[in-house]
């Protein structure tokens, strides 16, 4: 991860923070099958607000959605996010139906129902975007929607914007218990999201490193007032089948808790991924019921408020650790249409990987490849022939020759 040290001043730019930097920049970089381009495209800040322009579509590889006959599609978007948030002492703002914050890659993260809430007077399902849990029973998303899910654990929606309720599997290394979890997003209070693991201590940024616990359990009642039936429907299907406990985990009601990390050694409030024993999506997922911090707003098509500075460095997912060696599987070579690429386990994340052609030019990009995690590499319209195949991560450089046949 970076950090910032140096002398403190008054201006814009020398404050920049994680809040600016983590964002996964790309202006060239189009995706193939979607259109679009993939991860972020503009950061623009001011001294109150960081707003980030995307897409929502990744660039590795997405889908299939079995049973979703939705498709990804571009979304313009514009999101807003606090740029130095407080907590929220008022009335609970609740995560709504829609956008409630950006991965680092500019894709949508959504709440935990699937928007589908109970009405007792028809015993059926209605819509019910964004109810406060413990008010009505609201669909729990990684079981009624989970099925559908693609490798990365995303999906799209009607409108064709890809997501994910649950932990995206294919933007961070979540195997990984040894090093801090890297940002991975921000909540659209300003506050920032990481992976699954994060420091044991919540009074220094270093010391043993743990996967954080939700606190959330699920409830033994048997029966729901004014809901579904328990034979119908079991616990866990609804949202509010589970229920905050104090103490039961790591973090609190929101799903955060006040820490020091890597890119905040002098502290801050942040969200953390929550990950069962198995490494399974854990409930409330990414952020519980309510917001922490105090949202600007939940629009995702805003006007930025100037003056506005635009982010142009390059993007902050470096490796913790460098000297490493990256390791891969290519198969097949020779290749007809898709190269397919598995990472292994031992790899660093966010490995970016280019191919190129016998001249130099890049033909193809690739960013962020995880480990334990396969991806396709699109070479179905290039002329047949041999590539360069680069990986490149931490400072190292490995690269393969790779053959298009006819």
């Amino acid at each position: 991860m970076l950090f910032f040290a140096g002398i403190i001043s008054f201006s814009c730019k020398a404050q920049v923070g994680p809040n600016i930097t983590s964002w996964l920049l790309n202006t060239t970089i189009t995706s193939a099958t979607y259109g679009g381009y993939v991860n972020v495209q503009l950061v623009q800040y001011s001294a109150n607000y960081v707003y980030v322009s995307t897409d929502c579509i990744p660039e590795y590889a997405i889908g299939p959605w079995p049973g979703n006959p939705n498709t990804p599609s571009p979304q313009n978007i514009v999101c807003e996010f606090p740029r130095n948030p407080v907590e929220n002492t008022g009335a609970p703002v609740y995560t709504g139906g829609g956008v409630i914050g950006l991965w680092s890659n500019g894709v949508g993260i959504f709440n935990p129902e699937d928007a589908f809430s109970w009405n007792s007077s028809t015993s059926s399902w209605q819509m019910g975007i964004g109810m406060p849990y413990n008010t009505t029973w609201n669909r729990n998303a990684l079981i009624f929607e989970g099925p559908g899910f693609d490798t990365c654990l995303g999906h799209p929606q009607q409108q064709g914007m890809y997501h994910n309720h649950v932990n995206p599997k294919c933007l961070y290394n979540s195997t990984d218990s040894t090093h801090h979890s890297p940002i991975i997003g921000y909540a659209l209070d300003g506050y920032p999201i990481y992976g699954a693991y994060g420091y044991a201590s919540t009074t220094a940024a270093s010391g043993p490193i743990k996967r954080m616990r939700s606190s959330y359990v699920l409830t033994t009642d048997t029966t729901r007032t004014n809901g579904p039936t328990v034979s119908a429907y079991p616990l866990g299907d609804c949202c509010e089948d589970y229920i905050y406990t104090s103490g039961a985990g790591d973090l609190d009601a929101h799903n955060g808790r006040f820490c020091y990390t890597p890119d905040y050694p002098n502290g801050t409030y942040a969200y953390f991924v929550t990950l069962d024993d198995s490494l399974k999506p854990a409930f409330p997922f990414v952020i519980g019921p309510s917001y922490y911090g105090v949202v600007g707003s939940v629009s995702n098509h805003i006007t930025p408020v100037g003056p506005d500075t635009t982010y142009t460095g390059a993007s902050t997912a470096v490796n913790q650790i460098q000297n490493h060696t990256i390791k891969y599987v290519i198969a097949p070579n020779p290749v007809q249409d898709y190269a397919y690429i598995y990472m292994d386990a031992a790899n660093m994340n966010n490995v970016a990987v280019s191919l190129s052609d016998m001249q130099g030019r890049v033909v193809r990009k690739m960013w962020d490849l995880q480990p334990s995690i396969g991806y396709a590499l699109d070479m179905a319209d290039l002329p047949a022939g041999m590539y360069i195949l680069s990986f490149e991560s931490g400072g190292v450089i490995v690269s393969d020759k790779i053959i298009k046949s006819k």
